[in-house]
């Protein structure tokens, strides 16, 4: 009898392949790199073709784990990250690179429509602005830069949808992954026909929306050679990576709160209402009749594994970082750091901001430089925190996820500069649990998903933030913000 979940997630650097148990427990997992590539300043691509190939790969490895087998998996999830446009022609081939979440090649684009349409217009069905690292822009540059290959374009695909399509042969859409698509009704969950006229585009180059737990087909032959899957295996939509792991957290309800400590950072606020703020993100949950008000942020997890990579020993690791941190009191002497690596998302959305250490002498060290990484990845969620409250919503505790959540240090770190209790679920496979509990509710493993949660999520630590320290952190952070402000006007000079 099948009674295993099958999670796939298209990370930014990697995707993760792991099979979990309907206890949420993971019996076996793997990571398959792939490259990002940077033809030009501001642009940032992937080959979707080259994260199919990794999720083979992944895929096969699984089957050489004692025990597991394709007769058992019961369903697939998959989630991906956001804002892809991916080209397909009729045959499902992709015809050109997918610009990724961290392009901006579209900001002339952006800013011409905005100005064109108004703020205002699109704002209102779309509940987020007209910004080049969306979906939509990168449509309009595919029409305007290559119209060849927009007038072939069969359909426009996210990340996961591109995946859901080499696995059953149908093209789809989730309702996570909508809000990337500006003339996608974020309160309705429909097209807006009229908005995608004025924006020069066709409901007709994406697929229909369809709830990202919903089944859309099965494994077929040619999928299940490649990958040692059995054919007709259920797959489900899936959808958003950061969705999917705000479910895999364990957060199903208003008012709870996702922490991301991946690649990227940021949050993910879950309401039963479409709270939409101009400098915040505005997505559906994959939980259905749920949103997310999150938080997206270029620097997180990924801006320490940068220093490692570049300015630490060869063979220090992370904990020898953290322990260095570890000897550096709160505030780190005066030292900040601005973690903008690659622009930097909500809430300033700004392409051309950059990374800055500020307060650097002789008497600091390295552990003031790690200790700094951590506080200025604090600081911007703190910042999209801030920005959210003038919705109205409350934040009483934060459920983090991701690599960055299994330090102590970093965690208490994040408590402190928020003021705001961090609870800890098993962090490392939240976003692939998560993917994959949207199979098992596909498939009928899990009749809801409060079920789902109550069935799969641990906590295995709570955190507290220490209000004597919380004092320094209020003080950091108002330089924090103001050495951007101080610095806006260079960063886009220079």
């Amino acid at each position: 009898m099948a009674e295993l979940l099958l999670g796939i997630d298209i990370g930014t650097s990697a995707c993760k392949v792991a099979v979990f148990n309907t206890e949420g427990e993971v019996l076996a997992q793997t990571n398959q790199p792939y490259p990002l590539y940077y033809p030009k300043p501001g642009w940032v691509e992937q080959d979707p073709e080259e994260w199919w190939h990794a999720i083979c790969r992944g895929i096969r490895s699984l089957w050489e784990v004692p025990g597991i087998s394709p007769k058992h998996i019961a369903g697939i999830g998959i989630d991906g990250q956001s804002w892809s446009a991916i080209p397909v022609d009729k045959e499902g081939t992709c015809l050109h690179n997918t610009p990724i979440w961290m392009d901006t090649r579209a900001r002339d684009i952006a800013e011409r429509v905005t100005e064109e349409i108004g703020f205002e217009r699109i704002f209102q069905v779309a509940g987020n602005a007209f910004l080049p690292s969306y979906t939509t822009p990168k449509m309009i540059w595919f029409q305007q830069e290559h119209p060849d290959i927009y007038e072939n374009t069969a359909q426009f695909l996210q990340s996961n949808s591109y995946i859901a399509m080499k696995l059953t042969g149908k093209m789809t859409q989730d309702l996570s992954q909508g809000y990337g698509i500006h003339f996608f009704d974020i309160r309705k969950g429909v097209y807006d026909r009229e908005l995608a006229k004025d924006l020069g585009l066709s409901v007709d180059k994406v697929p229909e929306p369809v709830p990202c737990h919903q089944v859309i087909g099965g494994v077929t032959k040619e999928a299940a050679a490649l990958t040692g899957l059995k054919e007709g295996t259920p797959v489900a939509a899936g959808g958003l990576d950061a969705a999917c792991g705000t479910l895999g957290a364990g957060v199903c309800k208003t008012g709870q709160t996702q922490e991301q400590g991946g690649q990227a950072g940021g949050m993910s606020i879950c309401t039963d209402q479409a709270l939409s703020h101009p400098k915040l993100i505005l997505g559906n949950h994959v939980v259905p009749g749920l949103w997310l008000l999150q938080g997206g942020t270029v620097g997180g997890g990924g801006t320490l594994r940068w220093f490692k990579e570049e300015l630490a020993d060869a063979d220090e690791s992370f904990d020898d970082l953290t322990r260095l941190a570890e000897k550096v009191p709160p505030g780190s002497d005066g030292v900040l750091y601005l973690p903008y690596m690659a622009g930097e998302r909500s809430p300033i959305w700004d392409p051309d901001a950059k990374a800055v250490f500020y307060g650097i002498s002789f008497d600091k060290t390295k552990g003031h430089l790690v200790r700094a990484v951590m506080e200025g990845v604090a600081y911007s969620l703190e910042h999209n925190l801030r920005v959210a409250a003038e919705t109205g919503v409350e934040v009483k505790e934060l459920i983090a996820m991701g690599g960055a959540s299994n330090s102590v240090l970093w965690t208490q770190i994040k408590a402190d500069v928020t003021g705001k209790t961090i609870k800890v679920p098993t962090s490392d496979t939240a976003t692939t649990l998560g993917a994959a509990m949207l199979a098992g509710a596909g498939v009928g493993i899990y009749e809801d998903f409060d079920q789902a949660v109550e069935q799969t999520i641990v906590i295995t630590r709570t955190q507290e933030p220490n209000r004597r320290v919380a004092k320094i952190y209020r003080h950091a952070m108002e330089g924090y913000l103001q050495l951007y402000e101080n610095l806006k006007d260079m960063f886009h000079t220079y």
